[in-house]
């Protein structure tokens, strides 16, 4: 649990209009990815808003409706080593379209929270855990950092790192989570320039890294590969 602050159940996201245009504007996915064994509910060039006016689509930045490199990187290392999460308590960060999360279900995780302050990837993660057959996971569309976490397990995070006040709210709060309650940490990222140069990139050691398939690089301004981190603070 997260203490003071409850989860929403699934079904909290079953907005009919919303599960409709959801459904209507994005494509069911599992290729050009690193995990073809999750398909997703994604923006992709057959989909209409991929060309159309940012400014008609109603609701905020669909950052949900991308798979981003960190992500894919994180779900491919949990599927490859389920030991990882298995039998354990996973809080998945900046969950967006919930691969890591359903991820982190396949491999026998015994619970599983995911959070995104976009109640929009709410709902795509309901409709994702559909496609993959995952009993659906609860989910918390509040920001969580710098609250009071109890003990997980492990905190998955991928491509957070991109803006810098975002890296520096982090950094003191996933030392905290790991120092108070002995929490693993696993961070995602394809080597982006904010990243890197974070201090954060002292405390890291480096997992595995994955080549990134082709279309993931065209959608990643060439960015070629994608690592798993382990902080240790």
């Amino acid at each position: 649990t997260l203490g003071i602050l409850p989860a929403q159940t699934p079904g909290s996201f079953l907005d009919p209009e919303m599960r409709a245009f959801l459904e209507e504007n994005t494509e069911v996915s599992s290729s050009g990815h690193l995990t073809p064994e999750i398909r997703l509910r994604l923006l992709t060039p057959r989909c209409r808003f991929w060309q159309e006016r940012a400014d008609l689509w109603p609701y905020g930045d669909p950052f949900w409706a991308i798979y981003w490199p960190g992500g894919q990187a994180l779900s491919r290392y949990i599927l490859d080593n389920p030991d990882a999460v298995r039998t354990g308590s996973v809080l998945d960060l900046g969950s967006g379209c919930g691969a890591t999360a359903i991820a982190a279900v396949m491999s026998g995780a015994s619970q599983v929270l995911a959070n995104d302050i976009d109640p929009i990837a709410g709902m795509a993660m309901v409709l994702n855990c559909e496609l993959n057959n995952v009993k659906p996971f609860p989910i918390l569309t509040k920001n969580i950092i710098d609250t009071e976490l109890d003990n997980w397990d492990l905190i998955v995070l991928g491509d957070m790192f991109y803006d810098e006040q975002l890296a520096n709210s982090l950094h003191p709060w996933l030392r905290k989570c790991s120092r108070t309650h002995g929490t693993k940490v696993l961070i995602g990222d394809p080597g982006r320039p904010q990243f890197l140069g974070h201090r954060i990139h002292g405390k890291l050691h480096k997992v595995v890294e994955y080549s990134l398939p082709e279309s993931t690089r065209q959608e990643n301004n060439g960015l070629t590969s994608s690592i798993v981190w382990s902080y240790q603070p």
